[in-house]
This record gives C-alpha cells, structure tokens and sequence, in this order.
C-alpha cells in the first residue's frame, strides 16, 4: 500500500467511526512519508506501526516446517532442494515464503504432483509478480 492508496482511505474514514484505525507493519518508506507534515491526518489514525527484521535462512526453513505441521502436511510435501530454494527466494520475508508456498501448492495440483520439487517452485518464481526490477533487462 503506498501513501496514495492511504488517501483513498483517509476519506473513507471520514465516514467511519474515530475508533478506526492503521496498524502498519514493515513498511519504512511509508512510516518515513507520513512523517511530512501534509500527512499529519492520515498518521493521526496510525496506532501501531513495526518495522519486521528478515529471518535467519535457518528460522525460515523452521518456520516453513512448522507452517506444514499446523496444517498436517509431511515435512517431505517439500524436497530439500525445493526448501533451500523457497529460502532463498524469501530473502528472509515471512510473507514472501508464504505466498511461494501456497504458489508451490497450487503449481503441485495443478501438476498433479504430491511432492513439490525445485521444477514447482521455478514456475512460481518465473510468474511475472515475483520478478524484481533489478532482474529485468530491455533487450
């Protein structure tokens, strides 16, 4: 969500009642625009804000693990190679890892696959949305 998307809701708060409010989390460039003074009225309704660290690439793989565990999949839904993949492509970001899960899940049953490989999560991770901009080249 950017500072203009904010706006936007900001005028729908004018309709809602004043106990209505933003938590933000892990977004330090918006934290940093709305300390500006022409956005005093949006960071007024601002009560928490956190700014999350990137996880260790061990906590990661533990979590991903866990994640499997509360949902009652085998830690092998997962090969090694597909794990070590999903993070490194995380960089450390809790969501990032859980939006290339579910990606992996829904390329698995698609594949009609009941292990998800290194070929699932290249799929994935070859979906326009997960390139970065850095990664892309004008030929």
């Amino acid at each position: 969500m950017d500072l203009a998307n904010l706006r936007k809701l900001r005028l729908l708060f004018e309709d809602f009642p004043k106990n209505h409010n933003l938590v933000l989390i892990g977004r330090p460039n918006l934290l940093a625009s709305l300390d500006l003074g022409v956005n005093h009225d949006i960071k007024s309704r601002v009560t928490y804000s956190v700014i999350t660290k990137r996880l260790i690439p061990d906590a990661m793989r533990d979590f991903i693990l866990r994640e499997l565990d509360r949902v009652g999949l085998a830690h092998n839904t997962f090969t090694t190679a597909a794990i070590n993949l999903l993070v490194n492509s995380a960089d450390g970001v809790l969501r990032a890892a859980r939006n290339l899960c579910v990606g992996c899940l829904i390329e698995a049953v698609r594949s009609a696959k009941k292990t998800i490989d290194i070929d699932n999560v290249n799929r994935v991770l070859m979906q326009p949305h997960w390139q970065k901009e850095t990664d892309l080249k004008d030929y």
